[in-house]
This record gives structure tokens, sequence and C-alpha cells, in this order.
């Protein structure tokens, strides 16, 4: 039995985890699923590192899943609370002082998903293209969480606190039809800034909606392999 604390990402609440959590749950693990401040416009990465801790009080050896934005708040609790393993779904990996707001150019994200859509021949898709970014791959029934908050700018403009990615076993678990970051961009991001080789999953941005059991499946097949170095098998 593992304890799960399952961290959604910008604009989002604990719902989207709607049917990862009871997927969990139904092989035995335990699961927590905290809600960040999204739309509050007073709090910070701070708050939302204490949400997260405050929900998971004194468990120890829990496995921190953040999905997209919440890569930038997870890591916050590791030097508060006894974490085994962080994995990174569809990741916006920080580095040291880099504020989320700064992440997309840091990382060359424009260039990069206009190369990739050159390289497939695909269009690129608009950022408020919500239907055609988020939701290609999601059944209709699932749409509805994808985005249910509005997203406060605080904790964008905020530089990441952490003066380097925690001790921790960390996995990165990329998509291989996310039209937000492409598979090439996420595996050189986390290339370069973790170390490690993501693996794929064959989802759109949102596999907790789009592919919940098979997002299961690989969550559960990396905890063997993950280390600092080397996720699992691709």
């Amino acid at each position: 039995m593992t304890d799960f604390v399952l961290v959604h990402g910008a604009g989002s609440a604990p719902s989207y985890w709607y049917l990862v959590a009871p997927e969990l749950r139904r092989q035995g693990h335990q699961v927590l699923t905290p809600e960040l401040p999204c739309d509050d416009e007073t709090a910070g990465l701070g708050d939302y590192g204490d949400a997260i801790a405050d929900s998971i009080g004194n468990r120890r050896d829990v496995v921190l899943v953040a999905q997209s934005f919440g890569a930038f708040s997870a890591p916050l609790v590791c030097d508060r609370v006894a974490v085994q393993q962080i994995i990174l779904v569809a990741p916006m990996i920080p580095l040291p002082g880099e504020s989320a707001g700064d992440w997309w150019a840091a990382t060359g994200w424009e260039k990069a998903r206009r190369y990739h859509a050159d390289d497939t021949g695909q269009p690129v898709v608009a950022m408020d293209d919500i239907e055609n970014l988020f939701l290609h791959d999601v059944p209709p029934e699932s749409a509805i969480r994808a985005q249910t908050r509005r997203q406060a700018s605080k904790p964008f403009t905020e530089p990441w606190p952490l003066l380097q990615w925690p001790d921790v076993a960390t996995a990165v678990i990329a998509c291989s039809q996310d039209r937000l970051f492409p598979l090439p961009f996420m595996r050189r991001v986390a290339r370069e800034r973790l170390g490690v080789a993501a693996s794929a999953l064959e989802s759109g941005h949102l596999p907790a909606l789009a592919r919940p059991v098979k997002l299961v499946e690989h969550m559960l097949a990396i905890l063997p392999f993950a280390n600092r170095t080397c996720a699992a098998p691709a």
C-alpha cells in the first residue's frame, strides 16, 4: 500500500483526479487530493505548498504526483514531509529562481512546439483553443473536470524558492499526444533540468481525464524503477 498525494495543475481542482483516485483505491492504495488556492489572488507558491503539506499531515513515505503546473508546488513540501518519490505528469519543471511566467521562454517552448508542428505536419494550436489544445482526447463526460476554476496570477510571478530540486527519487511522464508540451520538448526539458529520461504515455495533456486507467498503470509501473537519473522504461 502506498499513500499517493495527487496535486492538480493550474486553474483546476481535486476533481481533476476523480477517475484516478478510485482506481488507485481499488488497488489498495491510500489517496489524498489536496485543493490548491488557484482562485485566491493573495495566495502565492508558499500557500500552495502549505495546502499540500497540511493535507498530508503526519503521513510518511508518500508519493507526490503533480500535474503540469503542480510541479512548481509539489516539491515545496519535501523539507516538511517524508516523501519517497515524486512523479511529474506533463510537468512545468522549474529551475531555482525561475517564475512560472518566465518558464515558457526559458525552456524554448514556443520554438519547440512550432518545430514539432512543422515536423509532424500538424497546425500549431492557439492557446485559447481549449477544445483542441486540451480536450481533443478527453471524453465529453470528463471535459467539465478539465478547467473548473479561475487561475490567479500571483504564483506565476513569484520565483521558485528552492535552491535545487529536492533529493527525492523523481520520474517524469510525458504525453505522446500532448499539444501543449510536445513529447520531444518534454523529454528534453526533463533531461536538461532533472537528468531524467521521461517515459511516454499515449495521451494528451490531461491523462487523468483521457486515460485514467493507463495513467495509474504507468504510475505503478514506475515505482520500482525510478531514481534520480532514470525514470521507467519508455
